[in-house]
């Protein structure tokens, strides 16, 4: 649906890649092999961004490294709107409502890291949920957010291992300790 409202192609992959993780950083000839489209379309897109504010950039050596301003107003407002353009909000309430012995939930992958993809790569962490219901949640929420999802399931001791594979890891949702 966004892409209905945002038609520019390179715009939405810029949201994707910078709102979608705060800790995205990336230049110019990075984008252009990322995205494999010509740097003037990318730097045009560039400019307005940082331009509005919403990009910050500095220089690192020879090149000009751009990265999300966070503290700009709409800063949470774009994340929350491309979450729920991929999808990812409804698929974790979803699981959490229904899986209560989740304590958190990643995405991992090109996601994560700010790429656009038609999977979503997801790892739960708790305990005793049933994988069997789980699996067939998540074929159902493939058919609504018209995405394949992949879903890890680990122990809390099988956490910190498992994502240092990851080098982009997004922590989508997290069980309050009040809970």
């Amino acid at each position: 649906m966004l892409d209905t409202l945002i038609t520019n192609k390179t715009r939405l992959k810029l949201l994707l890649r910078f709102f979608l993780n705060s800790g995205s950083r990336s230049y110019l000839r990075g984008l252009e092999e990322e995205f494999d489209e010509s740097t003037n379309s990318i730097r045009v897109e560039l400019n307005r961004f940082e331009e509005a504010g919403l990009l910050l950039s500095n220089i690192e050596g020879n090149k000009k490294v751009y990265m999300a301003n966070i503290g700009h107003p709409l800063y949470s407002d774009i994340h929350n709107i491309l979450r729920k353009h991929l999808g990812l909000d409804r698929i974790v309430e979803q699981v959490v409502d229904k899986f209560g012995n989740v304590s958190r939930a990643y995405m991992v992958g090109d996601l994560a890291a700010g790429l656009d993809s038609p999977t979503i790569d997801l790892v739960l962490v708790g305990k005793n949920i049933n994988l069997e219901f789980l699996e067939k949640y998540l074929r159902k929420a493939e058919s609504l957010i018209k995405r394949d999802i992949h879903c890890a399931v680990l122990k809390e001791n099988e956490e910190k291992s498992y994502l240092r594979d990851y080098p982009a890891t997004l922590l989508i949702w997290e069980k309050n300790k009040s809970d």
